[in-house]
């Protein structure tokens, strides 16, 4: 295979299966030092996983240690998930990952009411290995879980926590209206009143209260 026709780290590592809601991070963006600022106190083999992200030729002894070399791939997947966090804020970054988005890449809300309303990749923290990936719905403004099992194991933070609500300070013409419609619970046709259920707990818990108290029938037995 000739070099012009090698596959770069980053389109590899995208590829993988369950790496779906990943988007490439321009190589230029990742050569400025300023937006990997404080990356380095954060990611172990920094300088060495660095380099394989920007597929530079590795160190000798990376090659002849392969358990070294593991150590360093799952470092590169770490820095790129912690970089891409970062670039997806970006006006690039935001445009490649709403051309995902509008192309249904990341799945669509399962609340019936939302009427398939695409929806996108969200962390619940900033921090790697706090929470995995969750998927942000615009319409009910709510978060779910992804369907697939392969995407159980992304992190969130590779998302981060702002991604959806600056996408939408960019560009506010994408924002769907909120759903007006939500599910009304019936019995018989009419409408379950908000405070019933709290009525028949307290109920119960009346009647139970009751039997635990009832006194025992005093009546004696003779024989006769």
């Amino acid at each position: 295979m000739s070099s012009s026709e090698e596959v770069s780290w980053i389109s590899w590592f995208c590829g993988l299966r369950g790496n779906e809601f990943f988007c490439e991070v321009d190589e230029d963006y990742i050569q400025d030092k300023f937006n990997l600022t404080g990356l380095n106190e954060q990611v172990p083999h920094y300088r060495q996983a660095l380099d394989m992200i920007l597929d530079l030729e590795p160190d000798d002894e990376l090659e002849e240690n392969p358990n070294q070399s593991d150590l360093i791939e799952q470092a590169a997947e770490m820095l790129y998930g912690l970089i891409h966090a970062r670039f997806i804020l970006t006006n690039r970054g935001i445009a490649q990952m709403v051309e995902k988005w509008q192309q249904g890449d990341f799945g669509h809300c399962m609340r019936v009411y939302c009427e398939n309303q695409p929806v996108m990749p969200i962390g619940l923290s900033d921090v790697p290995g706090e929470a995995m990936v969750k998927l942000y719905c615009p319409k009910c403004q709510d978060v779910y879980s992804p369907k697939s099992s392969r995407h159980h194991h992304i992190d969130g933070a590779y998302f981060g926590t702002g991604f959806p609500h600056m996408l939408y300070m960019v560009h506010p013409e994408l924002r769907p209206a909120r759903s007006p419609n939500i599910y009304v619970p019936r019995l018989f046709g009419f409408k379950i009143h908000p405070m019933a259920y709290q009525l028949q707990e307290q109920a119960a818990q009346s009647r139970s209260r009751s039997s635990a108290i009832r006194p025992r029938s005093t009546k004696q037995h003779y024989n006769k």
